[in-house]
């Protein structure tokens, strides 16, 4: 836990302002059995009115002073808590994007959102406590017995008996707890699993149907968080009856004794009731001692989850804004004998893959679903890094770039298109955030986006919903390529991101590319695509098969013979069925 409340220092005088007033207002509880003992004894019993009213005022005035403490300290308290959570939630998330992509791997995208939020959450409501009632609740249960043992020995003993026993139970209960709630955390973990897929395929669900059984296998994986949190509710629910057990059992003895004592003139009224109000105190700080154990269990559990995170420092990526200091980044790239695997998998993904491409040169990468594809255009700007083997970007190992001057210079289209919420203007400028207007529109016009941004009402200022859902496949397409191009990129890098355009509109897209200084690395499925590349790469089950021009590899390739005349049968039949 000293790794996460280690951002808490920046508020060290403020907790110590909260302490100081809480500890004020514990002595303020701790003073008041003497008073009213005082008030008792040397005031109602001896008929002296001064007294009741002299100690009767100071109480009073200690009461209202002790509310004024409680107050400002609960300020300083929430001010702690509030910016402690703010600044572990931003070091957490600051850890995430510093994460390469194997390290991102090992933790479950659920986990994370649940260490970002709840998780978070908890730790701060426990430091909250901690200033408030956390650690008063033992001083109390310490400071009466003092107190008590100043009043009467004798009766004071009688609190001590079963402090042993409580001591042991509630250590055995805080240790089980902890590893009950760290259960209960990966449990809710994957319920936002859930609740994160279903979210993300609402439409597919919709489509087929499945709204029932994602409704039960969201039940089932919360009927086992309910399981968990039920057991562990249970578990903890036993401490306060054995608190208050033992403690009542203290008090009845207290009280049976006491009163003994008295009769026998071995103690005074006043002590006794003083002694009642230590050990009522007590019994009242023990009650909470099971709710403070539940938020402690609860709070080092997720403390721990957090830890993971923030330690996780192996491979992480330092983006800094200096430059490396090597001359300014090219389009020639060249990959050497490259293989690589994922971290924990023995099996290669790509296996000794070689080639070259010149500055201004288009490559067409082609193979199979699983042939290593998209992993190869992610080495280049080093989303992972190679397992054995060097890529070379301008004649220099892409490792002896710094990280942004490398991915400055590299536009990158995923796959899977991906916009954010906000305007196509701001998602146009999430290439670049110094790009003028007119350079968005140029980059849009070249990436045959622009007559449909213009039909739009708002045009450019028109709002893009989550993920793009209010655009079709092929805008959003267009939109990541758009993005990509104001970047000015001298690799441009395209994964199978026209496969939702038509034949008209990628024809055109391609023809207003030919203008572009850059290298391409296109994905694709389409022979057609293929043939207007300088170069092809053709890749099954991670090595290189066929490299070289359309005709070398018609010539060369069985596998490409292959593709190319199922698409050729394709094609005619397509013709033939809209002929007739």
């Amino acid at each position: 836990m000293r790794t996460v409340f280690f951002y808490a220092k920046p508020y060290k005088w403020s907790i110590v302002i909260a302490l100081i007033l809480m500890l004020f207002e514990l002595a303020v509880e701790l003073i008041q059995p003497l008073l009213i003992k005082k008030i008792i004894d040397d005031g109602i019993l001896a008929g002296d009115e001064t007294v009741i009213w002299t100690w009767g005022s100071a109480m009073m005035a200690l009461a209202f002073v002790a509310l004024f403490s409680g107050v400002i300290n609960s300020y300083f308290a929430a001010h702690v808590a509030q910016g402690f959570g703010y600044d572990l939630r931003q070091a957490l998330f600051r850890q995430v994007q510093a994460f390469s992509m194997a390290t991102f791997l090992r933790f479950p995208t659920a986990g994370l959102i649940t260490r970002l939020t709840s998780d978070v959450t908890m730790t701060q409501n426990v430091l909250f406590m901690g200033l408030r009632i956390m650690l008063r609740a033992p001083l109390l249960v310490v400071g009466s017995l003092i107190m008590a043992f100043f009043v009467n020995v004798k009766l004071a003993f009688l609190l001590v008996i079963g402090a042993p026993f409580l001591l042991v139970f509630l250590y055995f209960m805080s240790k089980k707890g902890v590893g009950y709630f760290a259960g209960v955390q990966k449990r809710l973990d994957r319920v936002n699993r859930v609740i994160q897929e279903n979210l993300q395929a609402v439409r597919l669900i919709k489509a087929y149907l499945r709204g029932m059984y994602e409704a039960s296998r969201f039940s089932k994986v919360s009927d086992l968080l309910r399981k968990d949190t039920v057991k562990a509710m249970r578990m903890m629910e036993l401490i306060l009856p054995v608190l208050l057990l033992v403690m009542n059992g203290s008090l009845m003895a207290v009280l049976w004794f006491g009163a003994v004592e008295v009769s026998n003139d071995g103690a005074q009224v006043g002590e006794l009731v003083a002694i009642v109000n230590y050990a009522m105190r007590m019994t009242g700080a023990f009650s909470m001692f099971a709710f403070i154990i539940i938020a402690f269990s609860r709070a080092k559990a997720s403390a721990e989850r957090m830890e993971e995170v923030l330690l996780a420092n192996e491979d992480l990526e330092i983006h800094t804004t200096e430059s490396s200091g090597l001359r300014q980044l090219e389009g020639d790239l060249r990959f050497d004998n490259v293989s690589f695997n994922y971290p924990g998998k023995p099996e290669p993904i790509l296996d000794g893959v070689s080639f070259h491409v010149s500055v201004g040169e288009k490559l067409a990468i082609m193979g199979a679903t699983g042939s290593g594809k998209s992993t190869l255009l992610h080495l280049i700007p080093r989303i992972f890094e190679v397992t054995s083997g060097k890529i070379f970007v301008s004649g220099i190992e892409v490792k002896d770039w710094a990280l942004k001057d490398l991915r400055d210079t590299i536009g990158l289209v995923p796959q899977q298109s991906i916009l954010f919420t906000g305007s196509i203007l701001e998602n146009l400028s999430w290439g670049d955030t110094e790009a003028h207007v007119d350079e968005l529109e140029l980059a849009a016009k070249k990436a045959q986006i622009h007559e449909s941004i213009d039909l739009f009402p708002q045009k450019y200022s028109t709002r893009v919903g989550q993920k793009g859902v209010n655009l079709s496949g092929g805008q959003k397409q267009r939109l990541s390529i758009a993005r990509a191009l104001v970047r000015k990129p001298s690799i441009l890098i395209l994964d199978d991101s026209t496969s939702a355009l038509d034949v008209k509109t990628e024809t055109a897209l391609w023809d207003a590319l030919e203008g572009e200084d850059a290298t391409m690395l296109v994905v694709t499925q389409k022979i057609r695509t293929a043939q207007g590349a300088d170069k092809i790469l053709l890749l099954d089950e991670g090595k290189v098969v066929g490299y070289g021009t359309h005709d070398d590899l018609m010539e060369q390739s069985m596998l490409y013979q292959q593709i190319a005349q199922s698409q050729s049968e394709g094609e005619v039949k397509s013709d033939a069925t809209h002929n007739s």
